[in-house]
């Protein structure tokens, strides 16, 4: 099964690289490409492991990493409309305020992982695995 999920995504693959050959900016996909790889390699891989070696040492360490994790998801998510270009002519096109959305997304990402967390510390505190009364 392995094999044969390995070739079709290679025959994707293959059938993508085709049909942005035959477009006349396949050199500005190669570019954004390129810089896909450096913004991950120069930017996010350090960051990430940065943040993964400061949080290390937390109990709850997997609940900072998960919310952190889906910020950063909602974040690569919203760039393309955080740095879209001036106002055009239409203006149904991005009518709305991404960055308030945003913002919300993330402070709700924050107040769901302190929830969790709190959660957690008072099953902990209260009838947790280490309470002598169980």
């Amino acid at each position: 099964m392995r094999t044969v999920v390995g070739a079709a995504g290679l025959a994707l693959m293959v059938f993508g690289g085709l049909l942005v050959w035959d477009q006349t900016t396949h050199w500005d996909v190669l570019i954004w490409l390129a810089g896909g790889v450096v913004l991950h390699d120069g930017v996010i891989a350090p960051l990430v492991l940065g943040l993964g070696f400061m949080f290390g040492g937390l109990k709850n360490r997997g609940l900072v990493r998960g919310a952190l994790l889906t910020a950063g998801c909602l974040t690569l998510v919203a760039l393309p409309v955080l740095l879209r270009p001036l106002p055009t002519a239409n203006s149904s096109v991005l009518p709305l305020n991404y960055v308030r959305g945003l913002l919300i997304s993330l402070a709700v990402v924050a107040v769901l992982a302190v929830l969790l967390g709190a959660g957690r510390w008072a099953r902990g505190r209260v009838g947790g695995p280490d309470d002598p009364e169980r």
